[in-house]
């Protein structure tokens, strides 16, 4: 008998441990699944209001809308298949959230009421900020949704983005998607090359064999086809593609390098990263269906 590969175990620890999404997503994207299940098992993360909460982010132990939950159930929705009207929706839920700046805060207060991890907390009137608010507009411009929303907040962002100091590595990643997807390309190449230099120097693209919370090159480049791929060396990839699927845990999973403040939620990322990881090696040619 063939010994199990690297798919099977990660399918196996799937099924064992991962929540219904990740495991309808691993059905569409891997076994020819069914879109509606996966959108029904994203959607049922969705309130009444058009935002996201329910714990789609495995941190946030929140029923109520947040706006990075929303971002995420954007990003699920780019990756299952759009629907704009969900979108329309999410557009309408941060509308109703946006500051006077235009865009929408980190976290709203209404997060203080439930449990989290250490790092959810918010103000009692928190600012506009890059993360999510330019992540989401990128998104929103991939797909030629239009809303009254977007184009405030995309001035947000246009005005926060060259102030940002490009040291955390959260903000950084959700400017990269407003500038690979902003219309006005003539102005986002050039900004999009000032942002990822300053982040190769600047230590936030760590080593491969970096440990604890950081962001290696396949965190920045997950596909071939990401303009931050150009910035990596052939060598650095491959490097770091060898080590990504070494690190895959006895049990077939992926592991997190942050605590989860619960083992509900440390089983819920480890199936997301679990997924990511192998959309990565499959997008490099390294998974053997």
């Amino acid at each position: 008998m063939d010994s199990p590969t690297l798919l099977d175990r990660a399918e196996a620890f799937l099924w064992r441990n991962a929540r219904l999404l990740e495991r309808q997503r691993f059905r569409l994207l891997f076994q020819s699944g069914s879109r509606r299940a996966a959108l029904d098992a994203l959607l049922a993360y969705r309130n009444e209001d058009g935002g996201f909460g329910n714990a789609l982010e495995p941190d946030i132990r929140c029923p109520v809308s947040q706006p990075v939950p929303t971002q995420m159930g954007l990003h699920l929705l780019d990756e299952i298949g759009w629907d704009t009207e969900v979108a329309r929706r999410a557009c309408d839920y941060l509308q109703t959230i946006a500051t006077e700046e235009g865009g929408v805060p980190f976290a709203l207060p209404s997060i203080a009421a439930w449990p989290r991890a250490p790092w959810w907390n918010a103000d009692d009137n928190p600012p506009a900020s890059v993360n999510p608010t330019a992540g989401i507009v990128g998104l929103l411009w991939k797909h030629d949704v239009s809303h009254p929303w977007l184009d405030v907040a995309a001035n947000y962002c246009r005005r926060a983005i060259p102030q940002n100091p490009l040291n955390d590595t959260h903000d950084a990643q959700c400017i990269l998607t407003f500038l690979r997807y902003a219309p006005d390309r003539e102005r986002a190449e050039p900004e999009f090359r000032r942002v990822a230099t300053t982040l190769m120097a600047n230590g936030s693209v760590a080593e491969v064999n970096a440990t604890g919370y950081v962001s290696r090159p396949l965190d920045w480049a997950p596909t071939p086809d990401h303009p931050f791929r150009a910035f990596f060396e052939d060598a650095v990839i491959a490097v770091n593609l060898d080590a990504l699927a070494a690190s895959q845990a006895d049990d077939g999973g992926w592991t997190i390098p942050w605590p989860a403040p619960g083992p509900g939620a440390e089983m819920e990322w480890r199936g997301w990263v679990t997924l990511e990881a192998l959309k990565t090696l499959r997008a490099y040619g390294r998974l053997c269906e």
